[in-house]
């Protein structure tokens, strides 16, 4: 009995090996060190996809935590995400307070990224998106939200519209003042009549996990070709403004692929929109997962962006402080993405990024440029740090 039970265990996982073979796809396949972070992407995955497949179901939701600075692959520093699976043909409710965040927002759609082979090919037409610009709260701050097909009859509260093949509901907690905004508290529940969670049977578990060992290959496929395709089609050090079919509707990204050499700076230059309700910037390592952004300077966004006395915003990445304001923390990578983001903005300018010396940054600058002392950026770090841990972000 043993040798059967280990001959069942024993091959669940085998598909896990799938991601490792996802180094050929990668900027430098030779590399040990890629190597090595492919090692790691794959544990960030694989430990998430436990969250997907064995805590809630469509009939059962409840959030889980989805990307964040554990389980990576490109999380926006200033978002704090929950995911629930759903059903399209199921109506739930969605009620709590908002907080005092700068966008609380919520997607469903069809298809998790890491649940199908192709997602971009699968997602179809089943994404909505909805934030609170559009919703009605009360004096506290308190809400209900239905999803479902169609509105129910006789409500006038918040509704957001349920596609049939919906299979997911992703919520956005996006702050910009990380040290004093105050995090939404949110329920989920299903409105049909459904019968109590079951335990779940000897196959059940079985297949989920071999579901988990499909996962972080099927993440690094679709990540990696994202990644690769804005580096093959505009090369490094060039931003590609795009708006992703599934996410978010008013949002348009601006991504590029960045290089330099340790002697080097990166002065990345925009101007800004005239409305804009949020915007952000970020770095990511080469196989697009966020850099560490507790700790490093790695992300900043229209609240902590200093802009210059012209009107333009200006970031530096260099690996050592260069000594300025709005550094990017590249965290020891050379090369890797950037991400920016305009959300809701009445235009969508491009930015443009200058390669040059370190020792001659200065000099590419406006002469009011000011001087960042080392104590001053010393204690920059340590309010984010502060700030962000205060943030429950899982």
């Amino acid at each position: 009995m043993r040798e059967k039970s280990e001959q069942q265990i024993l091959p669940l996982l085998d598909d896990l090996e799938n991601a490792i073979q996802a180094l050929t796809d990668t900027w430098r396949p030779d590399d040990p060190a890629y190597r090595a972070d492919i090692f790691r992407q794959t544990m960030t995955s694989l430990s998430f996809s436990y969250f997907v497949y064995f805590h809630a179901t469509p009939e059962h939701p409840d959030w889980a935590p989805l990307w964040n600075p554990v389980y990576t692959l490109q999380p926006n520093p200033d978002d704090l995400y929950l995911y629930t699976p759903i059903r399209g043909d199921l109506s739930y409710k969605v009620s709590g307070n908002r907080g005092t965040i700068k966008i609380l927002s919520f997607t469903t759609q069809r298809h998790l990224s890491g649940t199908v082979d192709d997602l971009l090919a699968k997602a179809g037409g089943g994404h909505n998106d909805i934030d609170d610009a559009d919703m009605i709260f009360d004096e506290n701050g308190d809400f209900e939200l239905i999803f479902s097909a169609e509105r129910p009859a006789g409500w006038t509260g918040n509704w957001s519209p349920l596609a049939p093949d919906a299979t997911a509901m992703m919520v956005r907690y996006r702050s910009y003042d990380w040290e004093n905004e105050v995090d939404p508290r949110i329920a989920i529940e299903c409105l049909a009549t459904v019968a109590p969670k079951p335990r779940l049977t000897q196959d059940d578990i079985y297949a989920r996990i071999r579901e988990m060992g499909k996962f972080p290959a099927r993440k690094t496929r679709l990540y990696f070709a994202m990644q690769n395709g804005i580096k093959e089609r505009v090369g490094f050090n060039v931003f590609e403004p795009v708006h992703y079919k599934g996410a978010l509707s008013k949002q348009v990204y601006w991504p590029a692929c960045f290089q330099f050499a340790p002697d080097e700076a990166l002065i990345i230059e925009t101007e800004l929109p005239e409305r804009r309700p949020y915007w952000n910037i970020q770095l990511n390592d080469p196989l697009f997962n966020a850099l560490e952004y507790v700790y490093r300077l790695s992300s900043i966004n229209g609240h902590t962006a200093k802009i210059g006395a012209d009107g333009k915003f200006r970031a530096i990445i260099a690996l050592d402080d260069p000594g300025a304001p709005n550094w990017l923390d590249p965290a020891g990578y050379t090369e890797g993405g950037i991400y920016g983001r305009w959300y809701d903005c009445d235009s969508a300018p491009t930015p443009t990024i200058t390669r040059v010396k370190l020792t001659e940054l200065r000099a590419h600058l406006p002469p009011d440029t000011p001087i960042v002392t080392p104590e001053q950026r010393a204690n920059e770090v340590r309010r984010r740090v502060r700030a962000c841990q205060q943030r429950r972000r899982w």
